[in-house]
C-alpha cells in the first residue's frame, strides 16, 4: 500500500511540474522596452459581443497586424451614483465588469493572448473612482471640502468621479495591492495608468518601486501623461499629446513642421534607458472627440503619412481598434452605440502591416540615434543604430513639394526600405501629396 502511495505521489508531481512547465511556456518575455507595438482594444467597440470573449477570434489578426503588447481599456465594474456609464468610472478595483465576462474569461483571454507571444497590460485608474466604490466607507481615503463632502477632481469638470486622497497613506497601500492582486491572479504583464498627471510623483514612486519588486514578473508601465518626473518615477513610457497636437496643428493650421523637432525633444527629455513616448494618431479619447484619422489628417492618405511619422520617430507606436481598417466613423463616449466592421480596407490594413513590420525589423527605427533634417512641409530624420541607417521623408502637406537632400546623405547608396530595390538619392526630392520614402543605406 505504501508504494502505491509513493506511485501515486510522484505521478502526482510529474502532473504538477507539467502544468507549471505548460503555464511558463504561455508567458512570453516581455518586449524590451524600445520594441513594443502597442495595440489599444475598446472592448465594448471591439466586437458584436462587446466583451472579453469578443476579443478571442481576432487575436491573430492583433498579432499579424505586427502588434506584441495589447492594452484593454478598463474591465472592471462601473459605478451607478453620477454615472454617465463611462468605463473610467470604476466601483471595485478587484472585479471584472459583468457586462464584460468574468474572471474566468480575462484568464482565458490572458493565456489566449501569452499563447500566441504577446503580452497584455490593463488600463488602471488610480485618480479617483465611483461615488459607489467599495472604497467609499473609508471617507478619509478622498478629497473632501470643509463641510467633509467628497468632491470631484479638481479643475476636470469629471462629475462623475470621485478625487482620491494620495496624502492618505491606507488608501495608497490598497490601491498598490489591488494592482498586484492583477499581476498575480490574472497573469497580466503591466499597466497603462490614465490621468497619471493627476496623482503624485511619490506615490508612482512608491507604486512602482513595490511592483517592480515582485518576483518572476517584468512589467510594462505607460503614464497617461506628459509630466517630465513620469520618467524618474520608474515608468516605461509616457504619452505623446503634445506630438499628437502638433501634427493635427501641422495638418489643420498650416504649422510648420519643423515644431516637431522642439517637441520630440521636450517629450524626452528625462529619458534614460530607452525610455519612451508612445505616439498615435487615434486613441479611444480623441477618436471621439476629435475625429477619425482620416478627418484629422487629409483622408486616408495623410492620415498614413502622419502614422509613418509618429511611428518611426523616437517612439512607440500605438494602434486603435478599428484604426488599420479605416473606420470611417467616430466610436464615441461611451462606446455602445456603433461595433467595427473588420472587412471595411484590407489594403490598409496591409499598409499598417508593412509600416509595422519594417519597424519591428529595424533596430535602427527602434531604437536608433535621431537627426533632424525637417522643412515647413516635410518630416525628415536618420535613424542609426550600428552599420544600420534609416531615412524617413514624410510629406505632410496635400500638394506636392521638394525636399533639398542633404550632402552626405546623397552620396550615400540606398534601397528602398520597404521592398529592397535600389534608389537614387539626388540632389532634390520630390515628394507627391502625403507621400512619404523610408530608405535604408547599403
Amino acid at each position: 500500500m505504501k508504494k502505491y502511495l509513493i506511485s501515486i505521489a510522484m505521478l502526482l508531481c510529474v502532473i504538477c511540474q507539467s502544468s507549471i512547465s505548460i503555464a511558463q511556456q504561455l508567458v512570453p518575455g516581455l518586449p524590451g522596452r524600445t520594441d513594443v507595438t502597442l495595440y489599444q482594444i475598446n472592448i465594448r467597440a471591439f466586437s458584436k459581443e462587446g466583451n472579453l470573449k469578443g476579443i478571442l477570434p481576432r487575436l491573430d489578426s492583433i498579432k499579424k497586424l505586427g502588434i506584441n503588447v495589447i492594452y484593454l481599456m478598463p474591465i472592471y465594474p462601473v459605478g451607478k451614483v453620477n454615472s454617465v456609464n463611462s468605463p473610467y468610472c470604476v466601483s471595485d478595483y478587484k472585479a471584472v465588469n459583468p457586462e464584460f465576462g468574468q474572471l474566468a474569461d480575462l484568464k482565458t483571454l490572458v493565456d489566449s493572448i501569452h499563447s500566441k507571444k504577446m503580452s497584455v497590460i490593463l488600463d488602471w485608474v488610480p485618480n479617483h473612482t465611483s461615488y459607489d466604490h467599495v472604497w467609499i466607507k473609508n471617507k478619509n481615503w478622498y478629497l473632501q471640502d470643509e463641510a467633509g463632502k467628497i468632491l470631484p477632481p479638481p479643475k476636470t469638470g469629471w462629475n462623475d468621479v470621485a478625487q482620491l486622497n494620495f496624502d492618505n497613506m491606507d488608501m495608497r497601500a490598497e490601491m498598490i495591492s489591488d494592482m498586484k492582486y492583477w499581476v498575480n491572479t490574472a497573469n497580466v504583464d503591466g499597466f497603462r495608468c490614465d490621468f497619471a498627471d493627476g496623482p503624485p510623483l511619490s506615490f508612482w514612486k512608491q507604486a512602482i518601486t513595490e511592483l517592480r519588486a515582485m518576483p518572476n514578473h517584468p512589467l510594462l508601465l505607460l503614464a497617461e501623461g506628459k509630466r517630465p518626473d513620469h520618467y524618474k518615477a520608474g515608468f516605461d513610457y509616457i504619452f505623446g499629446f503634445q506630438y499628437f497636437e502638433h501634427l493635427k496643428d501641422i495638418y489643420g493650421k498650416g504649422k510648420t513642421a519643423k515644431s516637431i523637432d522642439e517637441v520630440n525633444k521636450k517629450e524626452h527629455k528625462g529619458a534614460s534607458n530607452g525610455q519612451q513616448v508612445v505616439r498615435y494618431t487615434t486613441n479611444h479619447d480623441v477618436n471621439g472627440s476629435d475625429g477619425t484619422p482620416q478627418d484629422l489628417f487629409g483622408a486616408e492618405k495623410g492620415s498614413v503619412a502622419a502614422f509613418v511619422t509618429a511611428a518611426y520617430m523616437n517612439s512607440i507606436p500605438m494602434v486603435y481598434n478599428g484604426q488599420e481598417v479605416g473606420t470611417p466613423y467616430r466610436l464615441v463616449f461611451p462606446f455602445t452605440e456603433k461595433d467595427i466592421d473588420w472587412s471595411l480596407n484590407p489594403a490598409l490594413t496591409a499598409t499598417y502591416k508593412k509600416i509595422l513590420a519594417l519597424r519591428n525589423n529595424s533596430r535602427a527605427l527602434k531604437s536608433g540615434k535621431i537627426k533632424s533634417y525637417l522643412t515647413d512641409d516635410v518630416c525628415a530624420f536618420t535613424k542609426t543604430s550600428g552599420t544600420e541607417q534609416v531615412f524617413v521623408l514624410t510629406n505632410l502637406r496635400n500638394k506636392e513639394v521638394s525636399f533639398a537632400t542633404p550632402s552626405k546623405l546623397s552620396k550615400l547608396k540606398w534601397v528602398n526600405a520597404y521592398t529592397g530595390e535600389a534608389y537614387s538619392l539626388g540632389d532634390t526630392v520630390n515628394l507627391g501629396s502625403y507621400s512619404y520614402v523610408v530608405l535604408k543605406s547599403i
